[in-house]
């Protein structure tokens, strides 16, 4: 597993997935866009008769649950029930059957779920001996479907068990794994609840999918540990947002910059709504944007800033009446930051530097990758890859990126990634992938390509050959031809600038 482990001093029930869903919350839990609903009693029953259900299979604490799923009022009770069994691996049910097939092996998940008579090419590539899990039902009235065993799995997670397995992008090598523990995802869920001052009273429209870190805190486990409610949306829609605000009476909903983006190029004049507050998170927002909400909503802006090795959150802009600084993403939240040079020293505020970070929230260690390990985890800090600085306020500036990773307007994208799909064309002798600066996803994906004598490949060719292994959102938006690949002085590539340096 990680080659970085940590004991927990004492381990409670309260330090796990099941733990954070309150026995003496009442009011509604879960909420379907059509209507659907179930109180939290009910949730908590329900959950716990999912679970047995992963249970009769033989399904436990240490087995890996692949789930692939859409978003949704099922996906949403999926996920609690196998994170109260073992450890949940969500998936994008976009990926293609090559990316079902690495994540899959990689993984060595114990189970797959899907909807019954669905995702077939996430069966194609699943491992011999993967236990086959159907979804029949619909909406908040579901059951899983498993191989019967001859024996139960009796044992409950603790708060040291593996509760969530996530890839994150790499750079110069293959994603890497990212095993988040029971008491990871526990105190994430609470310090994202104090930090929006959530009570049971709030309402959260989870627009984000379920299958990434965003989603699954912010929009499902903080509002769900403080008895408030969740509204199970299908994932972002502009056409529907402004309808289900008005219908759903949501209290906030958190989302990346771009879907932010599409919600003010969809909206109708600004008009009282039941929000309190709009949260932003995964990527920068941009202030036109910012601005843009807070004139429709007529609420506060809160920016925050996570990544997956943090459990998401890692700092959050306050709400009123304490001040928000402009373009900060706050101040540290349940956990430390500081600004490191690059002997380990901490930088006085106003120096910048690495922003790293460490507390309860964050990964003890990236799994089977000690060259990973020995480069993000120094003197008890983990490494976050983005420059930043402190003020004497404790508020968090970000000033650039240090990682090679492409964020793609929120989607983190390896290029090493579609690198090696490119190469796989016969008409491609070297490739390159960078990301190109763009107005409103931040980065968009481009890459360079260097052809074998002889052949000959459009651009447009190489973008439909992508396409069909790879998801949608890792398709490059530009490609050129040239004739060399632009190189360091020492013979390395260097993606950062590229996009300069190819007047892109």
């Amino acid at each position: 597993m990680s080659d970085i482990t940590t004991t927990s001093d004492h381990s409670s029930p309260a330090d796990t997935v099941a733990g954070l869903l309150p026995l003496d919350a009442k009011g509604p839990a879960l909420l379907g866009v059509d209507g659907d609903v179930v109180d939290h009693e009910t949730l908590r029953r329900e959950v716990d008769r999912l679970a047995a259900q992963l249970r009769s299979a033989g399904l436990g604490p240490k087995d890996r649950i692949a789930i692939v799923l859409p978003n949704g009022p099922e996906m949403a009770l999926v996920l609690l029930a196998t994170m109260s069994v073992g450890c949940a691996a969500p998936l994008n049910p976009k990926y293609r059957e090559d990316e079902f097939r690495f994540y899959l092996d990689d993984l060595h998940a114990s189970a797959l779920v899907t909807f019954e008579g669905a995702s077939p090419e996430a069966h194609a590539a699943a491992p011999g001996g993967m236990i086959p899990i159907m979804v029949r039902g619909k909406g908040l009235a579901i059951d899983l479907v498993a191989p019967l065993v001859g024996k139960s799995s009796a044992a409950r997670p603790t708060a040291d068990d593996h509760a969530l397995v996530l890839h994150t992008s790499g750079t110069t090598s293959r994603p890497k794994i990212v095993p988040l523990r029971q008491r990871n995802l526990a105190r994430s869920a609470r310090n994202i609840a104090s930090s929006l001052e959530l009570t049971a009273g709030d309402r959260s429209l989870n627009v984000m999918p379920l299958f990434h870190i965003h989603g699954m805190m912010a929009g499902l486990l903080a509002p769900l540990s403080v008895g408030g409610s969740v509204v199970c949306t299908p994932g972002f829609d502009a056409f529907a947002f402004h309808r289900w605000v008005d219908e759903m009476r949501p209290s906030y909903y958190s989302a990346v910059p771009t879907m932010h983006q599409m919600v003010l190029a969809r909206a109708p004049a600004p008009r009282p709504t039941t929000l309190r507050f709009v949260r932003s998170s995964s990527a920068a927002l941009p202030k036109p944007v910012l601005e843009g909400l807070r004139e429709l909503f007529d609420v506060p802006i809160i920016e925050a800033y996570g990544m997956t090795e943090a459990s998401h959150q890692m700092t959050s802009n306050p709400l009123p009446p304490e001040q928000a600084k402009p373009g900060s993403v706050g101040i540290a939240r349940g956990i430390e930051v500081a600004i490191l040079d690059a002997e380990n020293n901490v930088l006085p505020p106003g120096e910048r530097g690495e922003v790293s970070v460490q507390g309860a929230t964050i990964v003890d260690g990236y799994e089977n990758n000690p060259s990973a390990n020995a480069s993000a985890f120094t003197n008890g800090w983990f490494r976050t890859g983005d420059e930043g600085m402190l003020d004497e306020d404790g508020f968090l500036f970000l000033t650039g990126r240090l990682k090679e990773q492409i964020n793609r307007g929120g989607e983190k994208i390896s290029p090493i990634e579609i690198d090696e799909v490119l190469l796989r064309h016969p008409a491609v002798a070297e490739a390159v992938t960078f990301a190109i600066p763009h107005e409103k996803l931040g980065e968009e994906i481009g890459a360079a390509v260097v052809l074998a004598v002889g052949m000959e490949v459009t651009e447009s060719e190489l973008r439909a050959y992508l396409g069909e292994r790879l998801a949608a959102f890792k398709v490059p938006r530009r490609i050129v031809f040239v004739a060399e690949i632009p190189k360091g002085a020492t013979g390395k590539i260097q993606r950062i600038g590229l996009a300069e340096k190819l007047g892109l």
